[in-house]
């Protein structure tokens, strides 16, 4: 693994770790013990409409994990933020189609919390882009003089 995933004083690097490092607690929260739905978890999943409920909470579970995973280690980087991004923008969705709008801040029920970490990722994928881009330029073959 290139050192220069994990340098820390590379502020995208730090964002990038913390936003995988933040879906970690939303993949144990879903369950009780190892494999059990946390039967709150799947209330909330079929008031939302996900159908069938389990399925939706495991599927929910393996990506946010994959995308945690991948944004800790620096692997897969444009695309993971991209897949947090939409699981995030989802988690909001389904939200409001729960709770309706309670304003803004999350701890009284509003979006705050994943549309912040939503952004997030799309900004480390805006960031994981624009370096991609430019490495290709750097290979591009210089016109003759």
């Amino acid at each position: 693994m290139s050192k220069g995933r994990f340098d820390l004083t590379n502020g995208w690097n730090l964002l990038r770790i913390a936003a995988g490092a933040f879906f970690f607690p939303h993949v144990a929260g879903k369950f009780v013990g190892f494999t059990t739905i946390n039967p709150m978890v799947l209330g909330f999943f079929e008031t939302a409409g996900f159908s069938p409920a389990a399925a939706f909470v495991w599927l929910a579970a393996v990506l946010e994990a994959v995308v945690g995973v991948a944004l800790v280690l620096g692997i897969f980087t444009r695309y993971a933020v991209l897949a947090g991004a939409f699981i995030l923008l989802t988690a909001a969705y389904a939200l409001h189609s729960v709770t309706g709008f309670k304003g803004w801040v999350w701890n009284s029920g509003g979006y705050e919390y994943p549309v912040f970490w939503a952004i997030a990722c799309l900004a480390v994928a805006l960031e994981a882009f624009r370096q991609r881009r430019g490495s290709l330029r750097a290979v591009e073959p210089q016109a003759a003089a």
